[in-house]
């Protein structure tokens, strides 16, 4: 269908072409084709023969592959079926005009950037805010030399190169987050069974001696954790209590941790540096400043290793009340006599795996009927609250003094209740753990042990 044509849009068509078979001076005045080794599809859309024709002749000329449509319908179903890299449209066309065209070439889904220049006689500010705001890159005005034509091309190629290597990139780094992704899993899996096997280490969070009860907690910071609590039967009537914490966090620590465990496994009683094998398949304690130094110089001869732990480890004559305590560089042991006094045990001491042949001692207390021994990590005493003030061990102390008619696994929930109020928080920046022993009687009957304990 014809349409009419002003005569400033007929000046500006003669200006732009001189004859319909011979190319403008300018035409030929290139330095050669712009991309030959992959060219681009330019697809040319305009309602006249002779204004194609001549921009067809130019982008051959220039490298390029060129189809040709004679309206912006017949344009659209060419970019539907082909890769169209860069699109020059005239603004008036029949039915749907330049602009409109350009939106709606936008709106396809296609696999690589389009870049869209509309040639037009208008110059007015509103036409061109129009024309971009319809999508399009770039404004040629006629009349124009097809040498400035030549160069916004080229420069619309680097745009084209630009997003397509950027979505390239994009294409590897999703990739590579699918490979993060992919790994992170597998580790949270694995993360996951290494907490369900740390729990394991252990099996049994609260145990009535007969003589005494001892309950235990265990809450890593993370997956797992470098902290461990534990006991381990000496004879009928003793038995021995740890808790560590190992320097760090995370999986180094836990390996170290579970190392550990079995130096003081309860399971295992020729497999625990703590105990004596007296030969005739009984045991006797170690002294605990004894094993603190062996633990010390088996860490450094034969761990490689640059973490190091800290423990307190007791050792209980069930029977009489008294124990004797390693304190080595962990938090000093709580005891809370009966009356709710009170006391502080031990004096420090150096931690495991720092110096060799570090000096460690032993120190005796007596325990009463009644009275309450708490051995615990760092994690309790150091949490803070939002204002950065800890917990320390008074403010622990004061919890124990709190639920001192509590015992058993109710007790350590109360315990981590109220540390959970106190920082505001149900993750704490530590790892937790805590094994507290009731002294029940002075029964001096062998026979009130558990024989499943023995």
């Amino acid at each position: 269908m014809l349409r009419s044509v002003g005569a400033s849009e007929h000046m500006a068509r003669t200006k732009l072409y001189p004859r319909p078979d011979v190319a403008p001076p300018d035409l030929w005045d290139d330095e050669g084709v712009t991309n030959p080794d992959a060219p681009h599809l330019v697809l040319v859309v305009d309602d006249s023969a002779m204004q194609r024709k001549m921009l067809t002749k130019a982008l051959h000329k220039w490298g390029y592959d060129v189809m040709e449509a004679e309206s912006a319908k017949d344009g659209l179903e060419i970019c539907r079926s082909h890769q169209v890299t860069m699109v020059i449209s005239d603004w008036m066309m029949p039915g749907m005009d330049g602009p409109q065209f350009c939106s709606a070439f936008r709106q396809m889904e296609r696999d690589g950037y389009g870049y869209f220049i509309l040639l037009t006689s208008k110059a007015e500010s509103r036409e061109v805010a129009e024309g971009l705001n319809s999508g399009a890159d770039d404004f040629l005005t006629k009349p124009f030399v097809f040498g400035e034509l030549k160069a916004r091309l080229r420069a619309g190629e680097r745009i084209v190169e630009m997003h397509s290597q950027l979505v390239k990139k994009n294409q590897v780094v999703n990739d590579a987050l699918e490979t993060i992704r992919t790994l992170y899993d597998g580790v949270q899996r694995d993360l996951s069974e290494a907490k369900r096997l740390q729990q394991s280490l252990v099996p049994e969070t609260d145990i009535d001696f007969g003589l005494g009860r001892a309950t235990m907690l265990l809450k890593p910071c993370g997956h797992v954790g470098g902290d461990l609590v534990g006991q381990f039967q000496v004879s009928k009537t003793e038995i021995g209590l740890y808790s560590l914490d190992v320097s760090g966090h995370g999986v180094a620590s836990a390996l170290l941790t579970a190392r550990l465990a079995g130096y003081l496994s309860g399971l295992s009683p020729t497999q625990n540096i703590a105990l004596i094998d007296k030969g005739d398949g009984t045991f006797a304690a170690r002294d605990p400043a004894e094993t603190a130094a062996l633990l010390n110089n088996t860490l450094l001869r034969e761990f490689e290793t640059d973490h190091y732990f800290t423990i307190a480890l007791a050792i209980i004559d069930l029977t009489s009340g008294m124990i004797r305590c390693v304190q080595a560089g962990h938090p000093h042991p709580i005891l809370i006599r009966q009356n709710n006094k009170i006391e502080l045990l031990g004096e420090g001491g150096m931690p495991v795996g720092l110096i060799p042949d570090a000096p460690y001692e032993s120190f005796e207390f007596q325990m009463n009927p009644g009275d309450r021994l708490m051995l615990y990590s760092d994690g309790l005493t150091e949490a803070e609250n939002m204002r950065g003030v800890q917990l320390d061990e008074t403010g622990l102390a004061d919890m124990l003094k709190m639920h001192s008619t509590d015992c058993g696994t109710e007790l350590m929930e109360l315990i981590l209740n109220d540390l959970q109020q106190f920082c505001g928080t149900t993750e704490f920046d530590d790892d937790v753990s805590a094994i507290v022993f009731d002294y029940q009687t002075t029964d001096t009957s062998p026979s009130v042990i558990p024989e499943e304990c023995v």
